[in-house]
């Protein structure tokens, strides 16, 4: 559908970047958060269409992409698995040959990485990942443009991460890579990142399951649910695994004075961090989520605009 002559580029996972177009992502979505907050009307993607497709479900990542698409004059469809033939009665390839002669770029939020990855070799259009089993980028352009936006660069500085090595650790490891920052991830046995990350990334990664030491003299210090979608049956096993690694005052106490907090919610307070440290004022959790909004439009703009 689209007529732009514009190079077609997929972001499937924050390696898709280099540093300097990573740092001028969190640039821009600074800048149009600015003009949002303004009031300014600004509309690069009038006419757009954007498919979002939904095989797991979402509070934040529909409501940025819609909302961003509205305001920049475009459109987004939602097409959640009962409205789309995707890897049931239909090939993926076929599903984005035909998705993508309809629209200006796809959104997948699912399971099998691999299904994302085979969504943009058959499609014409841009295609971002919104979520898979292994990484979640759009998050990580979210999470940093928080940081820069609280503390500036965040080359040089330590990040803590706490707790299960799952999709969202996995993009704070590419996210240390590139951003050249030093992620230590404390993790209980058995529960580590998967090895092609660790192969990928071990220059700027360190892992430990001692949880204090990880938090010691730390700038930010980030966790997650302790049982992500589709690991529901495994939350007794969980809560006993990760019973030790709780963010807590204490251990925010132990990270570098000007240490924030981040968490990419929904949290469980009590669970894989205490009320005190969400609701306090360490956490930048709120401005965290909202920056989903506009580091992506900064993207759908990198991707879509010439």
């Amino acid at each position: 559908m689209s007529a732009t002559n514009k190079t077609l580029r997929h972001f499937l996972t924050l390696t898709d970047l280099d540093a300097s177009e990573f740092r001028a992502l969190i640039t821009r979505a600074i800048e149009l958060k600015t003009m949002q907050h303004q009031g300014k009307i600004f509309e690069p993607l009038k006419n757009k269409v954007l498919a979002m497709i939904f095989e797991k479900s979402s509070t934040r990542t529909r409501v940025s992409f819609e909302s961003g698409m509205a305001q920049f004059g475009g459109h987004a469809i939602f097409l959640s698995p009962r409205d789309t033939q995707l890897g049931r009665g239909e090939p993926i390839e076929d599903s984005a040959r035909v998705l993508s002669s309809m629209t200006d770029c796809l959104m997948v939020r699912t399971f099998e990485h691999e299904k994302a990855e085979t969504l943009a070799r058959h499609s014409s259009v841009p295609v971002i990942n919104g979520l898979t089993d292994d990484v979640h980028p759009c998050q990580l352009l979210a999470d940093m443009q928080t940081y820069f936006e609280h503390r500036g660069d965040i080359k040089g500085k330590t990040v803590t991460w706490v707790g299960d090595g799952n999709n969202m650790c996995h993009s704070y490891m590419h996210a240390a890579k590139i951003l050249e920052f030093k992620l230590i991830i404390a993790c209980p046995q058995g529960f580590e990142p998967q090895q092609k990350f660790i192969d990928e990334t071990r220059d700027f990664i360190e892992i430990t399951q001692d949880v204090s030491a990880a938090c010691t003299d730390s700038d930010l210090i980030v966790t997650d649910v302790w049982a992500s979608m589709g690991q529901e049956e495994e939350q007794k096993i969980r809560e006993q695994a990760f019973s030790d690694y709780q963010v807590t005052d204490k251990l925010m106490a132990l990270a570098n004075d000007d240490a924030l907090f981040m968490h990419c919610l929904p949290a469980h307070r009590g669970e894989e961090v205490s009320a005190d440290v969400i609701d306090g004022s360490k956490s930048v959790v709120w401005d965290e989520a909202e920056n989903r909004l506009h580091a992506q439009k900064a993207l759908l703009e990198f991707l879509l605009v010439d």
